[in-house]
């Protein structure tokens, strides 16, 4: 027994749950110590006391035993540090394990299309990158991206909306031989559904442009760099010919609805339509406070900067599907389908329960009959 693994993966998949080792405790009927030293590597427990910790977690026996790759090439900055850095990455790596698994079992992994070849174009400046980047996916000059999960996974980038309660960390990008690219957004619900948009596309600039800053060890910001991911991430989301379009097309709406409508149509928060006004000169720095004023006067609720204005509260909101991956679920359905996989392995893979395993496999025959 490998007490090393048992621990990581007790931590992991309980923290994963929202549970405490207190909770954890009472529903195993595991004392608190006993809990605590297994998770600190102290001792080695009975087989029937690991039963009961996987009973409670909702997850088979064996699966506190398998071990988890350690991501190396990962880019993981945050405002601040998180005690949870250990266990995000143990995550993702797991998440990536399964993910590649399942793409193997059906010979369906997909080319990374920024191969080395297009890395000519990393010294460029990030918003003429942006445009290049654009073009070779084949949008047009002025074209919103409608599903930018979809996209990033048409280019080979793995895409995982990953839940985790804190307005510091937004997301991470990975970068190793064995998984291949990937980018993790946390799609936590008190962020925004715009950050998360935003923070896929992010994540894309640090691919294309920081490839060789990714180091696991590395936790702290560089400020040129976030800069340069920021600067791309605006212009690959709000080309300035489509922002110049929509912005003088909608010259007729009130000031707040004008901004929001814009926003709306390319999917990036208000700040992001403030700051191009700015850049193009179309407005300088009192725009924010002008702006605060305008929406507080029309809504009747001031509106905090960290914040994006509800849905109910704007004339164009975005809701959960506006930022939505679905890749895994439709290649673990097709494993199932062809008995790649069993039910139960699908279920765990995602995340949910059997039954609802059964539901999403039954899906195309309700909605055929």
């Amino acid at each position: 027994m490998d007490i090393g693994i048992l621990a990581g993966n007790v931590k992991r998949i309980r923290i994963a749950k929202q549970m405490s080792q207190s909770k954890l405790a009472k529903c195993s009927g595991v004392s608190l110590p006993a809990i605590k030293n297994i998770e600190s590597e102290k001792n080695s427990p009975r087989v029937s006391t690991i039963q009961q910790i996987a009973d409670a977690l909702g997850v088979r026996l064996q699966e506190l035993f398998v071990p988890v790759n350690e991501l190396k090439s990962v880019r993981f900055r945050s405002f601040k540090k998180i005690q949870g850095r250990e266990y995000i990455l143990l995550h993702i790596s797991s998440w990536l394990d399964d993910f590649t698994f399942v793409e193997n079992s059906l010979n369906l992994q997909l080319q990374y299309k920024f191969h080395k070849a297009f890395q000519k174009s990393f010294l460029s400046a990030p918003e003429k990158l942006a445009a290049e980047v654009r073009k070779m996916l084949g949008l047009k000059a002025d074209e919103p991206i409608y599903d930018i999960c979809g996209l990033l996974e048409s280019t080979g980038i793995k895409v995982y909306p990953f839940t985790y309660a804190s307005d510091s960390f937004f997301g991470l990008a990975v970068n190793d031989e064995m998984y291949g690219p990937a980018v993790v957004v946390n799609n936590w619900e008190k962020i925004s559904v715009e950050r998360q948009i935003f923070s896929a596309a992010h994540e894309l600039g640090h691919l294309l442009m920081h490839f060789k800053s990714f180091s696991v060890n590395e936790d702290s910001e560089c400020e040129r760099e976030e800069n340069e991911a920021n600067n791309f991430a605006s212009y690959f989301l709000l080309p300035d010919s489509g922002f110049k379009k929509e912005w003088y097309e909608a010259n007729g709406l009130h000031p707040v609805d004008r901004v929001m409508k814009v926003k709306r149509i390319y999917r990036v928060s208000y700040k992001t339509i403030l700051y191009r006004l700015i850049e193009n000169k179309m407005a300088d720095e009192h725009i924010w406070s002008r702006f605060a004023a305008a929406y507080q006067g029309r809504y009747k609720r001031r509106l905090q900067f960290k914040e994006e204005p509800l849905p109910s509260a704007e004339p164009f909101g975005m809701e959960r599907f506006d930022f939505y991956e679905d890749r895994l679920s439709k290649l673990v359905k097709q494993a199932v389908e062809v008995e790649a996989i069993s039910v139960s392995r699908g279920a765990e893979i995602l995340k949910i329960s059997i039954e609802e395993m059964r539901d999403l496999l039954q899906e195309s025959s309700l909605i055929l009959q």
